[in-house]
């Protein structure tokens, strides 16, 4: 990994987090093959400690269901936050960091359930959660790592699913370091938030951004029927021929199947 931390403003992303987190290590890298992957290694490893790792390129970058997530230097912000959290409850966490996300970038960005961060129907960005155990056998805690990418400039979309949104489209002068500068401190501040009550609290936050209510959706099941928010915990309901279901499933995939009108 070849350090850039020179290019970045460390101790004004440091002092931003110290509020919620002292600790944290952060880290800016040049290239890497995925910052997810390697705060997993490390953590798996015995490495426990909260940590914000930046990669300007990612060469191996994951999405959700195993996608590719393209970074180019300059185009996108990437990062991992690794954390030990023991939430009461794991369901929702990634709805709550989009929460913290999309309110912090700009008052037009909305979330697609159950990861997507959305600005006109386009993806603006995507999350990422992975988790591993440490300490010793019955303990609650875990170590959750929080991958994050974002669009920040125009790029090409040949072979993906959802055109791309970028950034400055909403920000024309925005960069990637001031973009994290910007969304550093809410994205901690939610996630020791949901660590201590849950999502529940997010529900009517995610509510007023929510990219899917009221429309029509397909499922990858084939399923279609009519978007109808989020329970308490997370779940999407949907409303459709035989009822309404609770779509839980990291493995489902929810489209809307039309423009919103």
């Amino acid at each position: 990994m070849a350090p850039a931390d020179s290019l970045w403003p460390v101790q004004a992303i440091r002092e931003a987090a110290a509020p919620c987190w002292p600790q944290l290590v952060v880290e800016v890298v040049a290239q890497i093959d995925s910052s997810n992957t390697e705060l997993m290694r490390r953590a798996k490893s015995g490495n426990s400690q909260p940590a914000l790792l930046v990669a300007e390129q990612q060469t191996a970058g994951r999405g959700r269901l195993g996608r590719n997530w393209q970074s180019e230097p300059g185009a996108s912000l990437t990062f991992s936050l690794g954390l030990p959290l023991a939430p009461q409850d794991w369901s929702g966490l990634s709805l709550a960091v989009g929460v913290a996300l999309a309110e912090s970038l700009h008052p037009d960005v909305h979330l697609k359930w159950p990861n997507d961060l959305w600005f006109a129907d386009r993806k603006l960005g995507g999350i990422l959660i992975e988790t591993a155990s440490f300490g010793r056998a019955g303990e609650a805690g875990r170590y959750a790592v929080i991958g994050v990418g974002i669009n920040i400039a125009q790029r090409a979309w040949e072979g993906v699913s959802t055109a791309p949104a970028w950034l400055r489209e909403v920000l024309p002068d925005v960069g990637a370091a001031q973009a994290l500068l910007q969304i550093i401190r809410p994205l901690l501040q939610a996630v020791q938030a949901f660590e201590s009550f849950g999502f529940g609290v997010f529900q009517s936050r995610f509510d007023a951004r929510d990219a899917l209510r009221d429309r029509e959706v397909a499922l990858t099941d084939g399923t279609l029927g009519t978007a109808h928010g989020i329970t308490d915990a997370g779940a999407l309901l949907v409303h459709t021929a035989g009822g309404m279901r609770l779509v839980t499933s990291a493995e489902v995939s929810v489209r809307p199947t039309q423009p919103p009108q």
